[in-house]
């Protein structure tokens, strides 16, 4: 059987008004503010001359709404899928982040395994249900994190933090 490749542009959502107010948004929905919109506009503008075949997006709004944008100027539906999900914070959810520094991490926080485990059950999703497309995927700054950590072998923190619309590209072969 012939090997396919499939490209995933794996990107970050545009920035929220949470981002901006540095609140650990977690799994909370998240909206975009004016400049976040501005960042999914230029990334639509970037991928322009790619041939795009899906867009898939976390089921969180600011994920969904970035998809979106991207979506529209291809003619593409946006799906969505909770394996995109920011890791769940527990109870660092929508808390001021600067001053969680030296806090003590609660005990429902979603482990490094379980995240990368969500990370990898993406991977394989990809390789069954897109072979040989490329397809954009927009997550969150961690998950994206886990996606590449298990895509390279690497831990999580060897993977560079994604910017707000960053875009990287992966090859996976299926």
């Amino acid at each position: 059987m012939e090997k396919k490749t499939t490209t995933l542009l794996l990107t970050r959502h545009g920035e929220t008004f949470d981002n901006e107010r540095q609140i650990m948004q977690g799994q909370t929905q998240g909206e975009l503010n004016e400049n976040g919109i501005k960042q999914a506009r230029e990334l639509a503008q970037t991928l322009q001359s790619k041939n795009i075949d899906a867009v898939v997006a976390s089921d969180l709004k600011r994920a969904i709404d970035t998809a979106k944008i991207i979506a529209s100027t291809k003619g593409l539906s946006v799906e969505t899928t909770p394996l995109l999900r920011e890791r769940d914070w527990g109870g660092f959810t929508g808390r001021y982040i600067p001053e969680l520094k030296d806090e003590k991490w609660p005990d429902d926080i979603e482990s490094l395994d379980a995240l990368k485990q969500r990370a990898a059950k993406f991977l394989e999703l990809l390789k069954q249900k897109y072979p040989g497309m490329t397809v954009v995927a927009v997550g969150h700054g961690i998950i994206n994190k886990a996606i590449q950590a298990v895509f390279y072998g690497k831990e999580m923190n060897q993977v560079m933090r994604m910017a707000n619309a960053e875009v990287r590209e992966l090859t996976i072969d299926n």
